[in-house]
């Protein structure tokens, strides 16, 4: 741990947020005498204060000890790059068009691998004037359901939540070529070519 490189990046956030070294320092009800030691790589925040000082900062308590944020590429936002992840815990559905650090109750999501459709998971995909009606006999229980479909192409994404119990049929809006996803609850992301 580099705490010079952690005072540099809390200086950093705390001029990002607009805020002085007293103001950080009432806030977390310490003085601004240590917010200094700290800027100027004298010492190193107390663990007890870490989730405060992530919380006020807008950052991962990860990237203060590591003194990093390690800003991603910019990759134009291409929706044919997508990738989803999916909480285990509460569900979450959260999608990102490059690399991205993604965490939910607590913890780190990995993206999804996707692999293609199959038999019983293939959608049924018919045009019906200007959209795309899908469908599925896929079982839709509480322990084995589609959880989500999405189609993307390179600028646009859809996406429809679904839930156990409800049969799938949807129409989505026609506009180009693309991937069709859907999740699986117990086999995973699935895609197939429209």
């Amino acid at each position: 741990m580099d705490c010079s490189k952690m005072g540099n990046l809390i200086c950093s956030l705390r001029k990002e947020k607009g805020m002085t070294q007293k103001q950080l320092a009432d806030t977390m009800n310490i003085s601004d005498k240590t917010i200094s030691k700290w800027e100027r790589g004298l010492g190193c925040p107390d663990v007890s204060l870490l989730p405060e000082l992530s919380a006020l900062l807008g950052v991962n308590i990860e990237k203060i000890l590591s003194g990093d944020l390690n800003p991603n590429d910019y990759v134009g936002g291409n929706m044919k790059r997508i990738q989803f992840y999916v909480c285990a815990e509460c569900g979450n559905i959260i999608t990102s068009t490059g690399a991205a650090s993604i965490s939910c109750c607590g913890r780190k999501l990995e993206a999804l691998e996707d692999a293609k459709a199959d038999g019983k998971h293939t959608l049924n995909v018919e045009p019906v004037e200007d959209e795309w009606f899908i469908s599925t006999e896929h079982e839709m229980t509480k322990d084995h359901y589609i959880s989500f479909v999405a189609f993307a192409t390179g600028d646009k994404v859809l996406m429809a939540k679904q839930y156990p119990e409800w049969p799938i049929q949807l129409r989505f809006q026609k506009f180009g070529r693309g991937k069709l996803y859907s999740y699986c609850t117990k086999h995973g992301l699935l895609y197939q070519l429209i």
